[in-house]
């Protein structure tokens, strides 16, 4: 009996990823068209099961020469986005097509001139009709007896993330000694080794502005070096906090008050850091565990000795994921 249900479960799970195998159209060629066009990112985005799924496509991606980022609805929206650019391609994943939290992400996504391709089971949702392309992940029936726990769905969500990152690397002539470079034993590897003092920015390149400045002059300081953040500093460069374009946003929907208003009011005090000769893993794994992209790097007195973006570990083009 446990055998023969085990088997019921692949069985119905097979079946729909050859029915979503029957549903490939122009979209699909036409999404592979969009980011093999694109000089930027595959974003991708969804919450819950779907969540989990596209932090796996993009790690297949990433592994297979596309470069690619997961970037959570939720915290796109509390500062995250200040990641995301005009060049890049986000992937909307939902199988309902009616999660909230995704829904919500998309105008603003549109705002910054991203196409968006929805991974989704229905095609009359209210994420298809606000995507620029919609590839049909529906399936007939989950595995799960109750019909309720994502299965059949998420295999599907899974088989055609992989689709569409094979069928990328086929395009780009993507070979084993390509693959290497981007896997620990490769350059990769070689550079989350390295120390932060090698990736970090510094000097001019750091975007500050002093305790007491305004939140216009922070506003300008953001938008002048485009990293999303500026750091707040005092008389003698020691950092005081740190404030982001999601910080800015927050202030002025909860708040209708003049941008006049000190920094202070608004930032981050002690923010988290590290010191220039940690080693760019630790970094990386300190960006993800708290959800940031943007570090400052200080020196034993809390100095200003630079600024790591997530980019600046990852190589900002010096591994050419997109084939350019």
């Amino acid at each position: 009996m446990i055998k023969e249900k085990a088997i019921e479960v692949l069985e119905i799970e097979a079946a729909g990823i050859l029915e979503i195998a029957g549903k490939l159209d122009e979209n699909f060629d036409r999404a592979i068209d969009l980011i093999l066009a694109s000089p930027g990112r595959v974003v991708v985005s969804g919450i819950g099961k779907s969540g989990l799924i596209g932090k796996k496509i993009v790690a297949t991606m990433n592994s297979t020469g596309t470069l690619a980022m997961f970037l959570h609805p939720v915290e796109a929206m509390h500062g995250d986005l200040g990641v995301v650019s005009a060049d890049d391609i986000l992937l909307a994943l939902s199988n309902s097509g009616e999660t909230v939290e995704l829904n919500a992400l998309i105008p603003s996504i549109k705002m910054l001139g991203c196409k968006v391709v929805a991974l989704t089971g229905n095609p009359a949702s209210t994420l298809a009709k606000s995507s620029d392309l919609v590839l049909d992940v529906g399936v007939a029936k989950e595995a799960c007896p109750l019909g309720l726990a994502p299965t059949t769905s998420t295999t599907a969500l899974l088989a055609m993330g992989d689709a569409l990152a094979v069928v990328l690397t086929n395009k780009k002539d993507f070979n084993s000694s390509d693959f290497k470079k981007f896997h620990p034993g490769g350059a990769l590897g070689q550079r989350l080794s390295n120390q932060v003092a090698e990736l970090m920015l510094s000097g001019t390149a750091i975007p500050s502005v002093q305790t007491g400045d305004s939140i216009r002059t922070a506003v300008k300081a953001i938008d002048s070096c485009e990293l999303g953040a500026v750091f707040v500093v005092d008389a003698t460069n020691i950092l005081v906090g740190i404030l982001t374009d999601g910080d800015i946003r927050r202030f002025i929907a909860r708040r209708n008050t003049s941008l006049d208003e000190p920094v202070d009011t608004i930032m981050t005090r002690d923010p988290r850091t590290l010191s220039p000769d940690a080693p760019a893993y630790d970094a990386l794994n300190l960006m993800e565990r708290y959800q940031i992209t943007v570090l400052p790097i200080t020196g034993p007195d809390g100095e200003v000795k630079g600024l790591l973006h997530l980019h600046d570990i990852l190589g900002k083009g010096e591994f050419t994921f997109n084939g350019k």
